[in-house]
């Protein structure tokens, strides 16, 4: 049974008997935030009915799958919990040059898994695994490839990712990742950038400047973020850390503005020292990153320009609470006005391009929202383009819709962040 608590971020994982008189066993008590002491979650294994069991070495072991958090990234593992003195014992754990991960379970009793593995110039192959019941990872046991497909798209084969550590102006820790356009030549210069994030809430600054990825993942390039872009001589910044911290009794929206600007100023303060040009940068996201998006544009002078899709602009929309946000909007009706974009739309004067589907669903960002803040933005004159795709939800899936998107997101980057200032204006 696993128990969580919202307000403190509290996880507790315990063992319950329901036909037995007595407490349940506590497994794991700890924040869910921290993602260094995860423990992973036990592997689970289909029965015939379709129900899901756990794996189950005999009746005092049972197998735990995990992510394997840590400051050097991500290393999947596999291990055994042992009830009877509480220990475990590591079985297998993905090898620190490769990223991989246990996908299903083949064959219980021979201790046969199906797996994946994947670096940043190799896409993900299957893979078979088999392990012994007592073995160790001193062990290393290898995996044995049954798939080899090719690079889906070779001409992005030779883009690094650097992974940034830096820290804002209170200390905070974060990351980003930055790729560097392709046949990039440091002698002719500095390239514009864009920033690609979605902000998340946290309860402690120490859990926020946790990683959360792997630096040996196959770089995947897809219609959904900004990677595309580096073909067209665009450095991007990707998974940039977005931070809202809340700490004790103090609620993260409380200080969100404040919060949001100095993460962007970090961001682009640590990409200058890696030939990036911060004066023609550019800021976007989807959904919350949306909102995020046109935010930043609000209240700071730190990009050219914004990409915002499917976002929620006005909060007074969404009074009942919204994404991490408990308090309604007649609880906190000054968090609700200074986070929402649409009331502040005189402060955007830098060119912000809306995309959003025209049968949004979700209960946050249905269209009128970027209608009403793109009605706003043109009635003060501001700069502003509203693309509406057709039959489309809060994700895009048509081939026309994608193609759409991508082209007016090009066209957006080169007119209003590529050229210099004065172009752009012009």
């Amino acid at each position: 049974m696993i128990e969580r608590w919202w307000k403190t971020r509290k996880s507790l994982t315990s063992l319950v008997n329901p036909t037995a008189d007595k407490a349940p066993k506590v497994l794991f008590e700890r924040s869910f935030e921290d993602l260094y002491s995860d423990p992973g979650d036990p592997l689970m294994i289909p029965g015939k009915a379709g129900q899901s069991f756990v794996f189950s070495l005999d009746k005092d072991r049972f197998l735990l799958s995990g992510e394997g958090y840590s400051p050097n990234g991500n290393r999947p593992f596999l291990r055994s919990y042992h009830l009877a003195d509480d220990s475990q014992s590591t079985l297998w754990q993905s090898q620190e040059d490769a990223y991989q991960k246990i996908l299903a379970v083949i064959d219980r009793k021979s201790m046969q898994f199906l797996a994946r593995t994947e670096t940043p110039v190799n896409p993900p192959n299957f893979a078979f695994l088999e392990l012994k019941d007592t073995q160790k990872t001193e062990d290393k046991a290898e995996l044995q490839l049954i798939s080899s497909f090719e690079h889906p798209y070779p001409e992005f084969k030779n883009i690094k990712k650097t992974k940034l550590r830096y820290q804002r102006d209170d200390g905070v820790q974060l990351s980003a990742d930055l790729y560097m356009p392709l046949n990039y030549d440091p002698s002719q210069g500095n390239v514009p950038v864009i920033l690609w994030a979605y902000p998340r809430e946290y309860k402690s600054a120490k859990a926020a400047g946790q990683i959360r990825t792997s630096p040996q993942q196959f770089l995947r390039v897809s219609y959904w973020g900004v990677l595309p872009y580096l073909a067209a001589g665009y450095a991007v910044m990707d998974r940039v850390a977005m931070p809202i911290i809340g700490e004790g009794n103090k609620e993260p929206n409380d200080t969100f503005v404040k919060q949001l600007v100095a993460n962007a100023e970090a961001a682009l303060h640590i990409a200058t020292e890696h030939g990036v040009d911060r004066s023609r940068a550019a800021i976007a996201g989807h959904s919350y990153g949306a909102f995020m998006t046109a935010n930043l544009l609000a209240h700071s002078d730190l990009f050219r320009a914004g990409i915002a899709r499917s976002g929620a602009y006005n909060r007074t929309f969404t009074p009942f609470g919204f994404q991490a946000e408990e308090r309604t909007y007649w609880q906190a009706p000054m968090i609700y006005n200074t986070m929402s974009p649409f009331q502040n739309a005189e402060k955007i004067d830098e060119p912000l391009l809306l995309i959003h589907g025209q049968l949004d669903n979700n209960s946050g960002t249905y269209p009128i929202q970027s209608e009403r803040l793109y009605h706003a933005l043109k009635g003060l004159g501001g700069t502003a383009r509203l693309v509406v795709l057709p039959y489309e939800s809060h994700g895009y899936q048509a081939r026309e819709s994608i193609q759409h998107l991508l082209w007016e997101q090009l066209n957006w980057l080169d007119r209003w962040v590529k050229r210099p200032q004065q172009q752009a204006q012009h």
